[in-house]
């Protein structure tokens, strides 16, 4: 099973929560999916376990999305691929606080 170095971009609350600036760098398994990520960031730092995703149905909590190449990626399938750019560390997955408000 080959590894790759994935780049994160958390934000900054999350940042802080993991006691990191900027971005974060992983090695992850292939397949590269948005799970085997997540898992990999919760396992390097644990302070983000249940913050990104619930404890118990590891669903995305609702004022978080992702982003790879730009695109909405938070209603896929978290066993999907992730694009090539994110995969070759081209390009970072965005963990983006919503915005909520009128």
């Amino acid at each position: 099973m080959s590894q790759h170095r994935i780049r994160v971009e958390l934000p900054q609350h999350l940042r802080t929560l993991a006691g990191v600036k900027g971005e974060v760098t992983l090695d992850v398994s292939a397949p590269i999916t948005l799970r085997a990520v997540l898992n990999s960031l919760e396992a390097s730092y644990p302070t983000l376990q249940g913050t990104i995703r619930d404890h118990g149905t590891l669903k995305r909590r609702d004022f978080l999305r992702f982003f790879a190449c730009e695109e909405d990626i938070s209603h896929q399938s978290p066993d999907e691929p992730l694009p090539e750019e994110i995969v070759t560390a081209k390009e970072p997955l965005l963990i983006i606080g919503a915005i909520a408000g009128g």
